[in-house]
């Protein structure tokens, strides 16, 4: 397959997909090493996390560089490959204390003269499907915490933003105790992936996400998905207009709004709309994108391209049904690289698809409320629940409106922090996901089953006790 540049448009870049035999090889062998990996403990698991995560920061500018060409991203590339070396040492120094917390005790049962002895197994072989926004993030943030609970993990990265694989397996090269392996290419190899592993998790739109979950459940096996949001804000009578705006914005563009937790739909108060909505174009306008120069400059390209088109396609129906364009809101093409600046709407009603639709670009469509009921009423009326956000004078405030809000993770005076804050345990609404919370404790134990032991202590009953006519 090839990839393709989003900064000049090229497709570049070749790698071999791998076949359904590579695929099941792979798979045989890291089943074949689990045993021993989860043998190992969580402390000797841990140690070997720790080496690996101390060869990605020694590698960090072969892995940067190669996914800044594939994003189109230099800064927000070298905090990725940052973040996943840090989300790898914080499952480490946490697994050895929550393995140590699970309930070991003799528990007696019901039934008399039996005891239940827990004990606790992984799941042999993980297995993940990954986007293209984040990739090296996403392609470890489930994988990590599934290693240090004692699985092998078998990962599948997006075709899209293949070429940090190659520098990654020589990490794994240099690291051959841990059972992690990444197959490359479409659909067809995510599918194959869903039959040979015991636990799938998948991150990436709603309508994939059900196909992978009816995929799992002809194989009878767990899928935890992460998958579309559209996210709210909303803003109080009682917030900083001035403070508010620079908030907003910034969640609402970081990586070009290609992130899940972008805000995609802000509610602010009559109070204070004026002095807000100003503030705000005035800061999306000083907002540059990176081109000519990828190194100076806040928003870089749309990483894949077609992806530019429907955002384009939600700001045109958008206009077409009378919203206003404060700023922005024309895709450019430079260089090859489709680019669009912080485009602010206002006056948009919810038959529009810019509020109903994950837009995924730097968007940001305002509404004017007059009654915090109809603002949080309006916040809920969607088929997504990732996350959202509040921003009011006080925390208190912030507090109560958050705590009605439908989704599975709240910011409170700040907006998007789900991206920064990953111990937090949240479990998606709605269309936006299924399973357990990647994050907080959750997020590794989801991946150990539980077994019991149950200990016969008196007398087994013999077949006697079954016999017609028996006394009970």
């Amino acid at each position: 397959m090839k990839a393709r540049n989003p900064r000049t448009g090229e497709e570049d870049y070749e790698f071999a997909v791998t076949s359904r035999e590579e695929i099941a090889s792979e798979a045989a062998r890291l089943r074949a090493a689990q045993p021993a990996w989860e043998a190992m403990g969580p402390e000797g698991r841990a140690a070997v996390m720790m080496r690996f995560a101390a060869v990605i920061e020694a590698a960090a500018p072969s892995i940067a560089a190669a996914l800044s060409v594939d994003t189109g991203r230099q800064a927000v590339s070298r905090i990725e490959v940052q973040g996943c070396a840090g989300n790898i040492r914080g499952w480490a120094a946490k697994a050895p204390a929550l393995f140590a917390s699970l309930p070991s005790e003799v528990e007696q049962s019901f039934t008399p003269g039996v005891e239940i002895v827990p004990a606790y197994s992984a799941y042999p072989l993980f297995g993940a499907i990954c986007p293209w926004n984040f990739p090296v993030i996403l392609s470890h943030i489930d994988a990590v915490p599934a290693l240090m609970a004692g699985c092998a993990a078998l990962v599948k990265p997006s075709e899209i933003t293949p070429r940090f694989v190659e520098p990654m397996r020589e990490v794994l090269a240099q690291v051959p105790e841990l059972p992690l392996a990444y197959i490359m290419g479409g659909p067809e190899v995510g599918q194959a992936l869903i039959e040979e592993v015991d636990y799938v998790c998948f991150t990436g739109s709603t309508a994939t996400g059900r196909k992978v979950a009816e995929a799992a459940a002809r194989q009878l096996i767990p899928a935890n998905l992460e998958l579309g949001g559209k996210d709210p804000m909303i803003i109080t009578a009682s917030a900083d207009p001035e403070w508010a705006a620079g908030v907003a914005l910034r969640s609402s563009i970081v990586a070009t709004g290609q992130a899940c937790q972008s805000i995609e739909r802000i509610y602010v108060a009559r109070d204070i709309a004026e002095p807000f909505l100003a503030k705000l174009v005035e800061n999306a306008q000083a907002v540059e994108i990176t081109y000519p120069d990828p190194s100076s400059g806040h928003l870089g390209p749309f990483i894949f391209s077609p992806q530019g088109a429907k955002v384009q396609a939600h700001i045109d129906d958008a206009k077409a049904k009378g919203a206003r364009v404060l700023s922005g809101g024309q895709i450019e093409e430079l260089g090859g690289g489709t680019y669009l600046r912080p485009t602010i709407l206002a006056d948009v009603t919810t038959e529009m698809a810019v509020m109903r639709e994950e837009t995924f670009g730097p968007v940001l469509p305002v509404t004017i409320f007059d009654d915090i009921e109809d603002a949080i009423a309006q916040a809920n009326d969607t088929e997504y629940g990732l996350s959202a956000a509040v921003l009011a004078g006080s925390m208190e405030e912030a507090a109560r409106i958050g705590s009605r809000l439908e989704a599975g993770a709240i910011s409170l005076q700040d907006g998007a922090m789900t991206s920064m804050v990953g111990d937090a345990a949240n479990e998606s609404r709605k269309a936006s996901g299924l399973g357990p919370s990647r994050m907080g404790n959750s997020g590794l134990l989801r991946f150990l089953r539980r077994q019991s032991l149950i200990q016969q202590t008196g007398q087994a009953i013999t077949i006697d006790a079954y016999a017609e006519g028996a006394r009970g």
